[in-house]
């Protein structure tokens, strides 16, 4: 007899190893049930929820799916998702105590925002060795200037030692980073201009007499060229944690009980007989660290796993895009390479099947002609 469905689809975690971690969903393995792939079946199992979205942070959960889908999501989040940063870096003066090309480098990774619309509307700009190089425009290219210089204060102290009582412009910040539109851009980006998506990274210190005055040119890219363009500060995944009391633990034990998991994954409650009993509050916030197994009072009396379809999801944007529009790009973008597969498989078909057709006819033409010869 196979093992009732529900407990098929939890992977079992036990002291020392991980247990059915192969999938069975499949045709063929259950004898007598059909696990065939089916659009409708999986329109009315699969579902998404919410539990927190902010613009920098969503959690949500994919229930009844794949790990290869869910993976494949998480992947293009993190490198397939276009955003726009600083690629070019023209110094025309930095003297402060950072290389020019150390400095490029940091404001490359500062991370940009504007107007959403106007972001999605710009053009890649074509670079590299396969194609041919041309001048940036404003359908292509923001440009940002950065000049700081660093003064002393001349009402300053001779007792102060503070350097922002000493010093004015000696910090600067991602703040100090200014936009300047040309063309279309003066009207896309008219009430949202692009600025640094945190105004208080620290990019360089100067000391009197030092300046930093350079021009950047950003351009849309993908992370999959540079971890500038990634949208996403972090984007993963686990599966949903599976704790099942098999008999009831009560008293003091209850608490012992409580205790071997995070806050808020076990309550103790007061039974029907007024009793302390421990019982499954919230399993998403468990960690499944196994502590629990390790105590031979519990062993026999809880069993742990995680369940293999319901994956929770935790996105964390760098400000340019919400973090649930970073979820729905990457979904448009599966759907697209999945319409470019099934494009490509059926030119592939095609052109199978008039290779075929080519050698069915040269076959025929040589036989043919080999009768003709043979009559002769």
């Amino acid at each position: 007899m196979p093992a009732p469905a529900i407990r098929r689809n939890i992977v079992g975690v036990t002291a020392e190893t991980v247990t059915n971690v192969s999938s069975t969903d499949f045709p063929g393995h259950w004898p007598g049930e059909d696990h065939s792939w089916n659009i409708n079946h999986f329109r009315r199992v699969f579902k998404v929820k919410f539990y927190r979205n902010t613009p920098l942070l969503s959690q949500f959960d994919l229930i009844h799916t794949d790990a290869a889908i869910a993976n494949t999501l998480r992947r293009i989040m993190i490198a397939e998702v276009p955003t726009l940063a600083i690629e070019s870096v023209y110094v025309s003066n930095n003297t402060s105590i950072i290389q020019d090309e150390v400095l490029a480098h940091r404001l490359g990774l500062v991370p940009l925002r504007g107007d959403k619309d106007a972001l999605r509307g710009l053009s890649w700009y074509l670079r590299g060795e396969d194609v041919i190089p041309r001048e940036p425009t404003d359908e292509d290219t923001v440009v940002l200037y950065l000049k700081k210089t660093c003064e002393r204060n001349p009402e300053a102290k001779k007792t102060d030692t503070d350097p922002d009582k000493l010093y004015t412009g000696h910090n600067v910040y991602a703040s100090d980073i200014v936009f300047e539109p040309a063309g279309r851009q003066i009207k896309d980006f008219a009430h949202d201009p692009v600025r640094a998506a945190n105004p208080d990274i620290l990019i360089a210190k100067l000391r009197p007499g030092q300046e930093i005055d350079l021009t950047m040119h950003c351009v849309k890219g993908i992370g999959q060229d540079h971890a500038k363009f990634s949208p996403v500060a972090t984007a993963s995944y686990r599966l949903l944690p599976d704790i099942k009391i098999k008999k009831p633990i009560r008293g003091k034990a209850a608490e012992r009980f409580a205790a071997c998991f995070p806050k808020g994954v076990i309550a103790v409650r007061e039974g029907e007989d007024g009793q302390k009993e421990a019982v499954v509050d919230n399993v998403r916030n468990d960690t499944v660290s196994r502590e629990v197994l390790r105590h031979d009072e519990f062993k026999g009396i809880v069993e742990l796993g995680r369940v293999r379809d319901h994956f929770i999801f935790s996105v964390e944007s760098t400000g340019q895009f919400d973090a649930d529009e970073i979820f729905l790009s990457a979904v448009g973008t599966l759907k697209a390479k999945t319409i470019n597969l099934k494009r490509d498989i059926y030119k592939m078909l095609r052109k199978q099947a008039l290779d075929a057709k080519r050698a069915r006819e040269a076959v025929e033409e040589a036989t043919e002609e080999a009768d003709v010869m043979d009559t002769q």
